[in-house]
Order: C-alpha cells, then sequence, then structure tokens
C-alpha cells in the first residue's frame, strides 16, 4: 500500500469517528439547553449542528479526494476538499449569523435559567472531546496536507473556546444572577463564530481558484536556495499548486547549454529529491529545461565551465519575487555603472 493511499485511510477512518462523535455531543448539548433554557447554551447546540453536517461533509470530501486520476479529472480530485471546506465555512458563517438573532432577541425577551450547574457539567463535558477531537485532526491534518481534516480540527477548537465562553457565563449567572450575562455571552461568541466561519470559506475559495499560497511558496524557495547545485544555473517560472494531499509543481531550470539530455535529466531529478525530501513523496513535478545564455555568466557558480564568457559577479538569490517570473534571470549593467545588479532578460 503506498503512503498516499494509507494517508487518505486514516484520514476518512478519523474523519468518520469525527462525524459520530459530533452527532452524540450534538444529543448532550440540546439535552443541556431544554435543561437550562439558556440561550447561550442553544449557540453552542446550533454550532453543534454544523458540526455534524460539516462532519458528513467532510467524510465524503476525503472518500472522493482519495480517488485516483482518471480521464476526466487527470490532476485528481483533490479539490473536493475545496469545497468541503468552502460548505463548512458556510454553514459556520450561518451559525453565527444564526446566534446573533437569537441573542439580540433574548435581550428584549429574556428567558429565565434553571438547572445551571447540571448545564455546565455538560457543555464543559462537550468541550472537553471536541478539543482533543480537535487537535488529532489539526494533527493529522498538518501530516497529510488534508485541508478537509485541518478545516474540522479549527471548527472543532474553535466550538471548545465557545464552549469554555459560555461555561464561565453561566458560572457568573450562578454567582450574580444576573441573567443578560446569557444573551451577551451568545452575542459575542456568535460574532466569533461568524468571523471564523469566513476565514474557512475565504481560504478555500483561494484554493478552488487557485491562488498562490505565500506561505509555501516561500518555503520552497528557502528549501531550493539552500539546497542549490552549481549546474542549477537558473530556476523561474515557478509555480505550485496543491489538490487535497498532492503537490503539484511546474518550473524551468536552467543547466549549462552543453549538457547532454541525460545530463540535464539528472539535475531535473536532484531537484526532485530535494523537494520530496522537505514537502513529501506526493508531488507531481513537471520541470521544463532550458540551456543557459551568454547574459547569466556573471551569475553562474559553476567553476569548472568550460565555455564561459563573463567571469562570476554575484550569486543571485531566489526570492518568491524573481523565482515566479517567466523569464530567464541574467546580469544588466547601467551605462557606465560598473557595479551592475542582478536582474531578469528577455
Amino acid at each position: 500500500m503506498s503512503k498516499r493511499t494509507s494517508d487518505s485511510i486514516q484520514n476518512i477512518r478519523l474523519q468518520r469517528g469525527i462525524a459520530i462523535a459530533g452527532a452524540v455531543l450534538l444529543v448532550v448539548k440540546f439535552v443541556a439547553w431544554s435543561l437550562t433554557h439558556s440561550v447561550a447554551v442553544l449557540t453552542d447546540a446550533l454550532e453543534s449542528i454544523v458540526n455534524v453536517v460539516a462532519g458528513f461533509v467532510g467524510l465524503y470530501s476525503l472518500h472522493v479526494s482519495a480517488q485516483p486520476r482518471d480521464a476526466n479529472h487527470p490532476y485528481g480530485h483533490g479539490k473536493a476538499e475545496f469545497l468541503s471546506a468552502a460548505i463548512e465555512g458556510t454553514l459556520v458563517l450561518s451559525a453565527g449569523a444564526i446566534i446573533l438573532y437569537t441573542a439580540v432577541k433574548n435581550f428584549f425577551y429574556p428567558q429565565p435559567l434553571q438547572a445551571v450547574d447540571t448545564g455546565i457539567y455538560l457543555v464543559g463535558a462537550t468541550a472537553v472531546v471536541n478539543w482533543l477531537l480537535g487537535s488529532i485532526a489539526l494533527r493529522q491534518g498538518r501530516k497529510t496536507g488534508s485541508l478537509a481534516l485541518m478545516a474540522s480540527g479549527r471548527h472543532l477548537q474553535t466550538d471548545t473556546w465557545s464552549t469554555i465562553g459560555i461555561i464561565l457565563g453561566l458560572v457568573l449567572i450562578s454567582f450574580t444572577g444576573w441573567q443578560w450575562i446569557d444573551a451577551a455571552v451568545a452575542f459575542g461568541f456568535g460574532a466569533y463564530i461568524a468571523i471564523t466561519g469566513y476565514r474557512i470559506v475565504r481560504k478555500s475559495v483561494a484554493g478552488i481558484m487557485d491562488e498562490a499560497d505565500m506561505e509555501l511558496l516561500t518555503k520552497m524557495t528557502t528549501v531550493l536556495n539552500a539546497a542549490r547545485r552549481d549546474a542549477w544555473v537558473d530556476l523561474h517560472n515557478l509555480r505550485v499548486i496543491k489538490y487535497g494531499n498532492v503537490l503539484h509543481l511546474d518550473c524551468h531550470l536552467t543547466v549549462p547549454w552543453y549538457f547532454n539530455v541525460h545530463q540535464a535529466h539528472e539535475e531535473v531529478d536532484q531537484l526532485a529529491a530535494v523537494v520530496r525530501k522537505e514537502f513529501g513523496e506526493t508531488l507531481e513535478l513537471f520541470v521544463h529545461s532550458d540551456g543557459c545564455l551568454y547574459f547569466q555568466c556573471p551569475l553562474c557558480e559553476k567553476r569548472a565551465c568550460p565555455v564561459r564568457q563573463h567571469p562570476f559577479k554575484e550569486k543571485l538569490v531566489w526570492t518568491v519575487d524573481n523565482i515566479l517570473q517567466n523569464e530567464k534571470h541574467g546580469w544588466r549593467r547601467a551605462s557606465g555603472d560598473d557595479t551592475g545588479n542582478a536582474a531578469a532578460q528577455p
């Protein structure tokens, strides 16, 4: 069994457990609400409905994204996870809006609270379970690069913090008797939940639209700079896209023009090994190899070059800005300026 298949199976099993646990916790929270009549506890229960629905949507998306590539989906099914996160974020955002409405309504039409101590114990137990499940989901999601699991983990931990806030509100009510605290707590966490939902939706839409992941690009650039070989004269037109747990990397690698096909391919293999070592085996690499040109000599560090036309001047450090450019980098000298600088050339 391949590592990719093993990771997918683990992700699906974990998401299934999260979905089932969410259904159980939903029942517990509605029991707590029926006992206390607290709008803050109702807030927690409404968010748990989202947890359950999102859990099963995430489970389905993980099942779809684990499917191998086929003729209709040559890049695989990984974008199903972005759709799952978008649905989950929309549900979270909607729950936040409903909670805000309920909290405002309760300010004007408050309901007396009952059995507050019992409610504290019940929702406190759900907070512990949610935090543990969220931590496990986040750790597994980061390990396998699963957006669906990371979204579930963040959502569960958000639910935990909101539950803790609700518990603190109930404790204050028990000591002070101030009923308005219930609606105030619900309003505050309703706003927090809505903001969290917006952020999840924003990230999923960015993934669907193939928006550049600047954090990933920065890390990739750092890794390639650190592992740079003297035969890698230049690297440009770098693009990185992540579909599910598969990383797609396209780039143009400039090597000495006198290399034969086998030598150029060896440098491509070395580049792939560097990326796989840092980012995992689930990698698709498409590299176009270029031969170097005369204006790149001042930036080329290959000392044993038999055809060098210009002496080495300065090492060009790859950055996110210059490595994305779809053109070779070379040496440009301003008129009358002996210092020169590294710049892109057509």
